[in-house]
């Protein structure tokens, strides 16, 4: 296979991967419950689909390839996050904490605009949901990917993709149903 010119190549990855930019971001945020970390796990997401950019076929399924990325930079993180050493200090602490009040202040949530707004006790039931489960979810009912295609994201058979759907989907139904009859999603129990 010839490689192709520089900007070729750029145009390419643009074409294919640009169109889940903000599935990608809304996602991440749904995993990391941070807008901060979200957006880091993006821009490592994207960088690293860029430069393997080459392996990608094209005519195969963009979106599931991208979120097996996602999905992968996520974990690697969590398990480095796991693996450092004692607290941050106080100076980073006050950093950090800085840079998120004058984000929120001058943004005013342009990056978590990406983020499709939803009820708060909806956020919390998936947060809530172990991460595999949630994983499972979001790929399969938020994202709409195929059974196949989140599988291979999450790197699992389809059958397990399938238990922890099921199970997750359970958890779900089981933490919003009186948010659901509230809302009028479901009937109230009758005495």
């Amino acid at each position: 296979m010839t490689p192709l010119a520089p900007d070729e190549r750029a145009r390419r990855f643009e074409d294919t991967a640009l169109p889940f930019m903000q599935a990608l971001y809304g996602t991440a945020l749904r995993l990391t419950a941070d807008p901060e970390e979200a957006a880091d796990v993006l821009q490592e997401t994207w960088l690293r689909a860029y430069r393997t950019f080459d392996n990608f076929r094209s005519g195969t399924n963009a979106k599931a390839w991208l979120f097996k990325i996602l999905y992968s930079v996520w974990i690697n993180r969590r398990a480095k996050a796991r693996r450092e050493v004692g607290p941050l200090p106080v100076d980073e602490l006050e950093r950090r904490y800085g840079l998120l009040v004058d984000a929120t202040v001058e943004d005013s949530g342009a990056l978590e605009a990406w983020g499709e707004r939803w009820p708060r006790e909806i956020e919390s039931a998936l947060r809530a949901l172990p991460e595999v489960f949630r994983a499972a979810v979001l790929l399969v009912d938020v994202q709409q990917l195929s059974y196949e295609a989140a599988a291979a994201a999450l790197d699992c058979p389809v059958g397990t993709l399938q238990s922890r759907l099921f199970r997750g989907r359970r958890q779900l139904f089981a933490a919003l149903a009186d948010y659901a009859r509230r809302t009028g999603y479901l009937k109230p129990v009758e005495p």
